[in-house]
This record gives structure tokens, C-alpha cells and sequence, in this order.
């Protein structure tokens, strides 16, 4: 009998060899695929992109993936007819059309976090955030390459952040999470502005994490923009939330601010918010995400241009890397190796979304 052919999609940093070549090689025919094609359901993707992620995907009994670097909208799945078994990370997966697995009673399969670290703290996604925010404020991308490029002290002064306002789209659980370390550490002022957020919710934020009632404020939607030292990002993509903050929203800020996206790139309107980088309305910017990932070489994203003629705007960029620990990923494809064993051996699958 031939071996099952199992593809392991868009592993970046390749943490999962260590996993899937324990699997044995008569039952199990492993091909990895590091690089992400185009997403298929992306407006800016052609007929011929779209056939190179089926060409790819078609032969495939079992598909691995992670987190959402490549969608299956269900145009893809109903164009797999020999997947038999999905596996994916974490507690969702909105690049998944689970409706169209369940339709071709294609099973669904999630690893979640088991374990971490022995103490409790800020999760990956939050520390990355904050190592964005500092890095930002106090110029280090750019401070290092003027260093290593016989430069000295150049573009803008420090940014402090005790007592400033930190202004969140979205008091979920990273918002809340980053809001509470930002107002310990630095003192600043928090508010927070997201569609059904009212102070009575904010409060409940607050005390779940052992916080005083009013230490977060519920505010309108132009005075967060408008008051915000620091604006980040911190809502979950949806039909709802796509294209939720806009030009109109950009340019309520103050130019001597920061604005900081972790969460997901099209909850931002990308064209709104490259013009307002590139005239410097807003002179700082650290991005985690973006509409299409990884970039397209030809990316807008993809240059040191910022700001105007005088270049004075500092934008940060990272791949995606909020989530991206070694623990966390290393977990992820030891159970995904588990749960397709389980599967050949057609025993019960846990944590099956589909």
C-alpha cells in the first residue's frame, strides 16, 4: 500500500522537521512547503495563482498548516478530492471555511497550547507588542542602523510614555492584558472604544484583572482616535471588523503619536494608512501584520521611504511574529503529529473543530 502523502504548508522557521520525520517513512510520505503561495480568496490573486495553490494542495491526503498563512476557502477544498484530514493551531482558524470541510466530511483537527511557562504572565502576542511599542518610542531599529552606518543620534527624539494615553481598538483579552501592563509599568491612561464596549464591560476588564473600577474608560469612537498617545489594534478579523478603521479615523490623530497593529492587517484600511505614513501625518508606526502575508516583494510595505521628503516618519515592521515562539510552534507540530497518528489508526480525534 502506498504511503499516505501528508503536506506541511508555510513553516517558516522549520520547527516542524523534527516532528514529522519521526513519523515512519512506509506509511508516510512527507513533503514540506516553507513558502506561502498567494492566498487564494485575496482580491489581488489571478486564475493562474489560484490554480498554483490547488496544483500544490491536489495531491495531498492530509494538509498541515498553521494558523491562518494559508486560507481554504471552501472554492479550495472543493477543489481537493483526495484531502482526508486537515490539522491546524490554536483555538481558531478564520482562514478556514469550516462549512466546506464539514460538507466533505473532511475532519478539522486544532493544536492548542499545552503547558508554558512555570510562572504566570504576559502570553507571547502581548510581550511582542510591547517589544514593538518600545522599539518604536525609542527609535531602536533606526538608532541601530545609523550606528552600524557610521551615523550617531538621527531622526526623532524619544518617545516617553509615562502618563500618556494608550488607546485600544477592542478591551478582549490582549487588549485588556496589554492595557493593564501599560498602566502598571508606565502609568499611562487607558482608554478603549470597540462597537458593543461600554464602561460597564470596561469595568468587568478591569476587575477581572485585578484592577480598579474606572481604571479603564469607555470613550466614542472619535475622541479615541483623537486622545491617543499610543493607538493599537486589538480586535479579531471578521465580516464586521474588515476595513474598520479608515482614513477618516488616521486623521483625527496626532501626528507626535503611535500606531501599533498586532492583531490582523485588513482590519485597517492598508491604502489609508500607507498615505498618512507617507506624508508623516503620523510619525511612528510598528506593524505585526498585514493584507497579504508573507509580502510580496513588491509590497509598498517594502521601504525606508516614510514620512515625505525629509523621510522623518519611523515605520517598524515584523513577519508576524506575535504568536511565534519556539515553545508554543514546537507544541503545536508535536500534536499535529500525535493527532495524525491518531487518525490512521482511526481512533477518537480531540479538539476537532470540524
Amino acid at each position: 500500500m502506498a504511503p499516505t502523502k501528508v503536506a506541511v504548508l508555510d513553516d517558516y522557521k522549520g520547527h516542524a522537521k523534527a516532528y514529522f520525520d519521526t513519523l515512519d517513512p512506509a506509511a508516510f510520505e512527507v513533503v514540506y512547503f516553507p513558502e506561502t503561495l498567494l492566498p487564494y480568496n485575496h482580491a489581488s490573486t489571478s486564475q493562474e495563482e489560484k490554480d498554483k495553490v490547488v496544483a500544490r494542495l491536489e495531491p495531498f491526503t492530509v494538509i498541515s498548516t498553521m494558523r491562518e498563512r494559508t486560507p481554504f476557502p471552501s472554492a479550495v477544498i472543493d477543489r481537493l478530492p483526495n484531502l482526508k484530514l486537515l490539522l491546524t493551531t490554536g483555538n481558531r482558524n478564520l482562514g478556514l471555511d469550516l462549512e466546506g470541510f464539514k460538507k466533505h466530511n473532511i475532519p478539522v483537527v486544532t493544536s492548542v497550547d499545552r503547558g508554558g511557562p512555570p510562572v504566570a504572565g504576559p502570553d507571547s502576542t502581548t510581550q511582542h507588542f510591547v517589544t514593538l511599542l518600545l522599539a518604536a518610542a525609542r527609535n531602536v531599529a533606526m538608532d541601530d542602523l545609523s550606528v552600524k552606518t557610521g551615523g550617531w543620534q538621527t531622526g526623532l527624539p524619544p518617545f516617553g510614555l509615562v502618563g500618556k494615553t494608550y488607546a485600544s481598538v477592542g478591551l478582549g483579552r490582549l487588549g485588556a492584558a496589554t492595557a493593564k501592563l501599560l498602566h502598571q509599568a508606565f502609568n499611562m491612561k487607558v482608554i478603549a472604544w470597540s462597537e458593543n464596549l461600554t464602561q460597564a464591560k470596561a469595568d468587568e476588564q478591569a476587575a477581572a484583572l485585578g484592577l480598579e473600577k474606572g481604571t479603564f474608560t469607555a470613550v466614542s469612537r472619535e475622541t479615541l482616535f483623537r486622545e491617543a498617545d499610543v493607538l493599537a489594534i486589538h480586535v479579531v478579523l471578521s465580516d464586521r471588523s474588515r476595513g474598520l478603521v479608515t482614513k477618516k479615523d488616521l486623521a483625527l490623530m496626532k501626528q507626535d503619536s503611535i500606531f501599533i497593529n498586532t492583531s490582523r492587517g485588513p482590519i485597517v484600511v492598508e491604502e489609508d494608512l500607507l498615505d498618512v505614513l507617507r506624508r508623516g501625518a503620523i510619525n511612528r508606526a510598528a506593524l505585526d501584520v498585514f493584507d497579504v502575508e508573507p509580502l510580496p516583494k513588491d509590497s509598498p510595505w517594502r521601504t525606508t521611504n516614510w514620512g515625505g521628503a525629509d523621510g522623518s516618519s519611523q515605520v517598524l515592521l515584523t513577519p508576524h511574529m506575535g504568536y511565534g515562539e519556539r515553545f508554543t510552534m514546537e507544541k503545536w507540530y508535536e500534536t499535529q503529529v500525535e493527532n495524525l497518528l491518531k487518525w490512521s489508526r482511526e481512533e477518537e480525534l480531540p479538539n476537532r473543530l470540524a
